[in-house]
């Protein structure tokens, strides 16, 4: 079952990026599917966390949807070549976010071995956020989709077991930018997996 929008409008972002550890995300690309369960996130706070594209009330093209109501994605380009996905999430104007950094493949494995020029399967298919993206078919088209739409949504995945205790807690990676709040530890993975970006 996909998750409702009042999920996503959930008032604390790093509760949330912790709870969707374990949660199935689903894309569907034309007519192709790909699935994962999502094993690593980092959660953006708003106008007060300086990592956030927000900060301080920021408000550009690149950054208006993150002022709209959560549960609908926040797609950008990193360096010029990576699109990395997110899911706005709290009520509107609050700009909070999170970034999906690495999933652990279930459904349509081939095709996201296609399209990341792969042969075999390794933890480098769809860990790190750029690498999920592409695996995923996700890109700046989907700036704004509606994530309990029929493009991509998320879905609570229940044979998927695993301990509280299993959820690994980190500061987040490359946003030593972000002066003190590069230190704060808002970024989840699941220790259990190996597709994670960085342990």
């Amino acid at each position: 079952m996909k998750l409702p929008a009042s999920y996503y409008q959930h008032d604390d972002v790093v509760f949330l990026a912790r709870d969707l550890i374990g949660k199935k995300i689903v894309s569907m690309v034309g007519d192709q599917l790909t699935s994962g369960i999502i094993t690593e996130t980092e959660a953006y706070r708003g106008v007060d966390d300086k990592a956030c594209h927000a900060h301080l009330g920021r408000f550009t093209e690149r950054t208006r949807v993150m002022y709209e109501p959560g549960g609908v994605a926040y797609v950008y380009l990193c360096y010029g070549i990576h699109n990395l996905f997110n899911i706005i999430t709290n009520t509107n104007e609050q700009a909070d976010a999170i970034l999906i950094r690495a999933v652990e493949p279930i459904d349509g494995i081939e095709v996201m071995l296609e399209r990341r020029g792969k042969e075999k399967l390794d933890k480098s298919l769809t860990a790190g956020p750029g690498n999920f993206s592409k695996a995923f078919g996700l890109d700046r088209s989907h700036y704004g989709a509606d994530l309990t739409g029929d493009q991509v949504w998320i879905e609570m995945e229940e044979e998927y077991r695993f301990r509280e205790s299993d959820i690994a807690t980190s500061k987040r990676v490359g946003i030593d930018y972000a002066g003190e709040d590069k230190d704060l530890p808002w970024r989840f993975y699941l220790n259990k997996s190996r597709f994670v970006s960085k342990r």
